[in-house]
């Protein structure tokens, strides 16, 4: 199977002839972060991995989508770390988008490329390592557990390109969802998938709902409704939505529209 192509963060510095017309958005319903914006003097550094800088795309503010964090990291060759994350009661969830790194995930050694996947429940031991020649780029998605007697999740490792997408009901195949997570396992109370989108397929409704969104956007362009906005995206494009924020997209085409998204789900509200 081909192995699909994923949009990186290009980095570097926009040259002094630039103008300031990003399409940064920051609102108390969602926020858009554009690939034109991940720089390099926004990239953060974290204490435990070696040779990574990472841009952070989400993380719990007031107004905002609070649920859990979510960043792209950079690693160099030979770099990652071996005590990767610093809080036993968060989980995580890591997706390749391009390069060659080795996950060592609770005792089992795995080999990820671009369309690479695993989740790590909280208090699992994990390791990650660049092991190609070049630097490497993944989604790190994190959020503390919440447990529930009874279900206990597992460690889950994959590759995008062996999940037959499920077609959306009613809309001819034009929109469908690759699964990385059974939907019916009550156990995992964040889910993680690629929504796909062909030329011309939409949203055809505002949903409105009360699951949280991390979307990154991997392929193509659209518009996307964000609360009383149209706001155009393409790939390398970022945008988090806070609970109930009306949404609908249009794929304008020419090719697919596909993107990475983080909800929520399978828990009671804590009150």
């Amino acid at each position: 199977m081909t192995t699909p192509s994923y949009a990186t963060v290009a980095a570097g510095m926009p040259p002094q002839s630039d103008s300031l017309g990003s399409a940064a958005i920051v609102k108390n319903a969602y926020t858009v972060i554009p690939g034109s914006v991940m720089r390099d003097i926004v990239t953060s550094f974290y204490p435990e991995w070696e040779q990574t800088r990472a841009w952070i795309l989400n993380r719990p503010v007031a107004g905002g989508a609070t649920t859990f964090a979510q960043a792209i990291l950079e690693v160099a060759p030979g770099g990652g770390s071996d005590h990767p994350e610093p809080q036993a009661e968060v989980a995580g969830f890591i997706f390749v988008l391009d390069g060659t790194f080795t996950l060592t995930l609770d005792g089992a050694t795995h080999q990820l490329t671009g369309g690479g996947y695993a989740f790590i429940p909280a208090g699992t031991p994990w390791a990650l390592r660049n092991t190609g020649e070049v630097a490497g780029q993944f989604h790190w998605f994190r959020k503390r557990a919440e447990p529930v007697a009874g279900l206990t999740p597992k460690p889950l490792v994959g590759q995008e390109q062996d999940i037959v997408p499920g077609a959306m009901p009613d809309t001819d195949g034009k929109w469908a969802t690759t699964r990385f997570f059974d939907p019916e396992d009550l156990a995992y109370d964040f889910h993680v998938t690629v929504v796909t989108f062909e030329p011309g397929a939409k949203i055809p409704f505002l949903e409105t709902h009360v699951m949280e969104h991390g979307i990154y956007v991997l392929e193509g362009n659209a518009v996307y409704r964000l609360n009383d906005d149209w706001v155009e995206l393409q790939a390398g494009d970022y945008f988090s939505l806070r609970a109930f924020c009306p949404q609908a997209c249009y794929a304008g085409g020419p090719g697919k529209f596909r993107y990475l998204l983080y909800k929520d789900v399978n828990r009671q509200i804590t009150l």
